[in-house]
């Protein structure tokens, strides 16, 4: 019988980051920089939002079951 490899729990720390950032209030609560119109509280919160996105999806892939039949 084979031992299954287990996906590493390093991956998970990738989703740290887009967990912490929103709540760094003092870093993004102003005005300026703008960005095509858009205050940087603005487009700093839709940059979390796009990063949390590709983050969970790439940790999704890295550890999901691989077994054949498994979907």
């Amino acid at each position: 019988m084979t031992r299954r490899a287990r996906p590493s729990r390093a991956w998970h720390l990738l989703l740290v980051p887009p967990t912490v950032a929103p709540l760094l209030t003092p870093l993004y609560n102003r005005i300026e920089p703008t960005l095509w119109g858009l205050p940087f509280f603005y487009w700093y919160q839709l940059m979390c939002a796009v990063l949390a996105i590709v983050l969970i999806m790439i940790v999704h892939l890295a550890t999901r079951d691989r077994r054949p039949g498994w979907r």
